[in-house]
């Protein structure tokens, strides 16, 4: 079994709170996270796949494809976007990063699959000091 990493980047707004919270309610919980006008982050993606390399072309997947997977299912719905508000997949959701990584593994799984590839592993950095990891269900 071979493991195979594609990193990719972008950039989005978002905000933790809870609607049903008052502002003083969402600050003690979530903090500065949870200011009204948004922050932003720039996010390092890490999405890891894994397989048997293929006996005529050695590869697991081609990173071409796989980036290019990951560009039309995550990045060109994500990037300079507000993600509470302009992202289909994160609609109703808490845009923690925990929530974020769960919810490009639903973006990526099916695609990658049919790629040849099993995705295994999602890795999403909001800063150089936080980041998430999600092997899926």
């Amino acid at each position: 079994m071979i493991y195979l990493t594609r990193r990719e980047t972008f950039n989005a707004a978002h905000r933790l709170f809870k609607p049903e919270y008052n502002d003083e309610k969402n600050f003690e919980i979530f903090g500065k996270c949870s200011n009204p006008n948004w922050h932003g982050h720039n996010y390092v993606l890490y999405i890891t796949v894994k397989g048997i390399p293929d006996a005529e072309t050695g590869m697991v997947v081609n990173l071409k494809k796989l980036s290019q997977i990951i560009q039309q299912y995550v990045i060109e719905k994500v990037d300079h976007k507000n993600l509470n508000t302009e992202v289909n997949f994160m609609q109703g959701r808490m845009a923690s990063t925990e929530i974020i990584a769960m919810a490009i593994w639903e973006q990526l799984e099916q695609p990658i699959l049919e790629s040849g590839a099993q995705l295994y592993k999602i890795r999403l950095e909001e800063t150089e000091n936080n980041s998430v990891e999600y092997f899926g269900k």
